[in-house]
């Protein structure tokens, strides 16, 4: 596989410093430029991440420890030393929607850690296993960007890559209405516990806007391209509460579902031991071997047990069993930094890569 030079735009965040780790040494992608705001351009990354490093556990990669920030705004400059960038910057939306059309517009692909254009009809919303196929808008967004190389992709919010990745193999069956409580990691925040101790031995119960996304993102994930927009599914009707919890990594969801056409226990099982995600022998580096896994066992999974399951990209669920009210209910637990925000959006470009949506310059 070819190599391609990557950008890093919002580097010194949490997010960015987590792309940062999970591409150090990755067999396709090398880094060749760092940005964040003004104030820290012209630091080496050392120096402007400084404090702020959230993985105490794991050192500044030396390979960038030393490079130099950009500022994010130089988009032309930094659109010379590319051929894709990866966004995760903390802005007001109407300032990342225009920053991430410049850079799209200014001939650099855009895989977007952030919201601002998950709604933008003609930009996927990518859980590649999933929903790979809603690539194909893209050629409707290059056309109207006015683009040939340029285009933004996103990936969905981290609350959402626990349960509907579960729901995805069980779509046939028709499920109408779904109950879901997340159980959200301080790290979802971009926080640590020593950036937020209030957060020790406490919960709670309200996390800004977070219901809504996880209400809505599903419906655009798991509907369809049709002429050059992604048409939203119309069910199933989701209600969610999102709550933040003492976890530093790991984000949890209880889920009741009520089916069309009910399955047995034995065949939510199955499915979900023989999915086949859309990702299947593509080669990619950061795609686990092992999409979902359930456990029989009946306290698990556990946020500290198992949130690396698959270096952090896979799905495990546990608890499945009959519901009173609705027909079933199961947990799912993700590791919301990785999975949910940078490890799935390297899986993303690896997968436009392998598509030929993202080439080499």
């Amino acid at each position: 596989m070819q190599q391609y030079r990557v950008g890093i735009i919002g580097a010194t965040g949490m997010v960015g410093q987590r792309f940062a780790l999970l591409l150090k040494d990755h067999p396709w992608f090398k880094v060749t430029c760092l940005a964040a705001s003004s104030r820290s351009a012209g630091q080496t990354y050392r120096e402007a991440v400084g404090k702020r490093w959230a993985f105490p556990e794991t050192p500044i990669p030396e390979y960038i420890a030393d490079l130099m920030v950009e500022d994010a705004a130089d988009v032309e400059k930094i659109a010379e030393k590319v051929d894709f960038v990866f966004c995760a910057v903390d802005m007001k939306k109407d300032e990342i929607l225009a920053l991430e059309e410049r850079y799209a517009k200014a001939e650099v692909p855009v895989v977007s850690n952030n919201s601002a254009n998950r709604w933008t009809p003609d930009v996927p919303m990518m859980i590649p296993e999933i929903n790979g196929a809603h690539a194909a808008v893209i050629d409707a967004q290059r056309k109207r960007l006015g683009t040939k190389r340029g285009f933004i992709a996103v990936k969905p919010n981290c609350s959402i890559q626990s349960y509907v990745p579960a729901l995805w193999p069980l779509l046939d069956f028709e499920p109408q209405k779904l109950i879901v409580c997340t159980y959200q990691a301080i790290s979802g925040a971009g926080k640590t516990f020593a950036t937020w101790p209030e957060m020790v031995d406490n919960v709670i119960p309200y996390i800004g806007g977070e219901d809504e996304k996880s209400e809505r993102e599903p419906m655009k994930i798991f509907g369809h391209v049709d002429h050059g927009q992604i048409v939203s599914a119309s069910a199933p009707d989701i209600s969610a509460q999102c709550l933040r919890v003492a976890c530093s990594d790991g984000h949890m969801a209880a889920v009741s579902v009520k089916f069309g056409k009910k399955p047995t226990i034995e065949q939510i099982l199955e499915r979900w031991a023989q999915c086949h995600p859309a990702t299947e022998g593509m080669g990619l580096p950061s795609s686990p071997e092992n999409f979902l896994f359930y456990f029989d066992d009946p306290s698990r999974p556990q946020t500290r047990l198992d949130r690396d399951f698959e270096h952090g990209m896979g799905i495990t669920i546990g608890r499945l069993r009959e519901d009173k009210i609705f027909d079933y209910k199961f947990v799912c637990l993700s590791h919301n930094t990785v999975r949910g925000a940078a490890g799935g959006g390297v899986l993303s470009a690896e997968y436009l890569c392998k598509l030929g949506y993202i080439q080499a310059k």
